[in-house]
């Protein structure tokens, strides 16, 4: 056999087992590697591929709701959950089929007062539906300044156009009153929609009419409050509401001013799985259920079970158990004695956000520890991956985002940075 001979594919890929790899993604790799004149190359393509797989991380960079990461940390699902059929759509005491939104959706509704709620996949697709199902070839009146771009490209008018309903805007940008609401107000108006903007603020010469008022104008209120704060009063934490919180508007205080509707997402202050929440009338939620866009929009039984359980925490007054609140809440000192504790690299103050698009400019004094150079990579590279950051020529891991039973492995990957 010629020296020079490339091994075979089926070879290359058997020396790639210990990467732990379904045999046809190894023989991939390998034939990549083949293919491009670099057999020595399949490891690293194999390796590459198992680091694109979605698996667990230790987010250690302060955003709390890190969108690249996931946004919210879930809680735990009950013993044997995801072994077991579940009674999505099945009545245990009649033995009939039922609502999927007879369990996390009903959960919802009672912790924010409403009368009924609904869950779609997204917090987009929760106002997709409402405008679809409420205002399809009617007029939707909207302020100026809430005509906004959140995430990647949703952006309100685009969205209102698709549900097929007619834009109706009011106001300037800075400056919107409720004259400008009541001159709006015809026949054919179905909704008037207030949009909380939820990744920006607008500062200085402005204005804008909040919902108790709106709702004295006839047509229905629907208040898409985008992070999903619940209650303003924050009952589930020990203290008072986190001053970080001022300002945000919460789903049990839009619903008691007058809204019709409120529409949120689960996955952002709420601390749940990626999930739109529609909350409020019943007859208006009724529509939504009924509308046939609801059946393309519906989250599955492993989300519905997911919030399910954050609800539950919520009805418990159980902050702890929501591992967004938990580590919100966590005081800096308690974050300074994990950071010594550790034993490695230097102990720093450092500033969290909330992230994912939820309250902006708020910031959150916390702690954590730096090392002297660059080592992300590596971090990253570990298992399981460490996401730092690195500001300086320091690689900072802030503790605020780190789970304290992450805290060992934490160190010792430091550990290895440093040695």
């Amino acid at each position: 056999m010629p020296a020079d001979r490339p091994p075979s594919v089926d070879a290359l890929a058997r020396d790639l087992r210990d990467i732990g790899l379904p045999h046809p993604l190894l023989v991939d790799a390998a034939r990549a590697a083949i293919a491009a004149g670099d057999p020595s190359s399949a490891r690293s393509r194999a390796e590459a591929v198992a680091a694109a797989l979605l698996g667990p991380v230790i987010n250690a960079t302060g955003v709390i709701l890190h969108t690249n990461l996931g946004r919210a940390p879930l809680p735990v699902l009950p013993s044997g959950g995801a072994r077991r059929y579940s009674n999505l759509e099945f009545d245990l005491v009649s033995g009939k089929r039922a609502s999927r939104s007879d369990h996390a959706a009903r959960l919802l509704a009672l912790a924010v007062g409403a009368e009924a709620a609904l869950v779609v996949n997204n917090g987009a697709a929760a106002l997709m539906l409402v405008l679809a199902a409420l205002a399809r070839g009617r007029a939707v009146v909207v302020s100026r300044g809430e005509l906004v771009e959140i995430g990647g490209g949703f952006r309100v008018p685009e969205v209102m156009a698709q549900s097929g309903c007619e834009l109706v805007e009011v106001g300037t940008t800075n400056r919107t009153r409720l004259a400008d609401y009541r001159d709006a107000v015809r026949e054919e108006v179905a909704l008037l929609l207030k949009v909380h903007q939820s990744n920006y603020r607008m500062v200085g010469f402005t204005e804008e009419v909040g919902v108790a008022a709106l709702s004295t104008l006839g047509p229905p209120v629907v208040a898409d409050i985008g992070s999903g704060l619940l209650d303003a009063a924050t009952p589930w934490l020990s203290g008072p509401p986190p001053a970080w919180l001022a300002g945000e508007p919460a789903a049990r205080q839009t619903l008691a001013a007058g809204a019709g509707l409120v529409t949120f997402s689960g996955d952002k202050l709420m601390g749940g799985p990626q999930a739109g929440i529609i909350a409020g009338r019943k007859d208006l939620v009724g529509v939504c259920a009924r509308h046939p866009l609801n059946r393309a929009l519906r989250p599955g039984g492993l989300v519905l079970a997911a919030l399910q359980e954050t609800a539950l925490a919520y009805l418990r007054r159980d902050g702890d158990a929501i591992p967004f609140w938990r580590m919100a809440a966590a005081p800096v000192e308690a974050l300074r004695g994990r950071a010594e504790a550790l034993g490695v690299g230097k102990v720093v103050d450092t500033v969290a956000v909330a992230g994912g698009g939820s309250v902006p400019g708020q910031e959150l004094p916390s702690a954590g520890v730096a090392i002297d150079g660059d080592h992300a990579a590596p971090l990253r590279a570990g298992s399981p991956p460490i996401v730092a950051r690195v500001h300086e020529g320091w690689t900072i891991c802030d503790l605020r985002t780190v789970d304290p039973a992450d805290d060992a492995v934490l160190a010792e990957a430091l550990a290895a940075c440093t040695s």
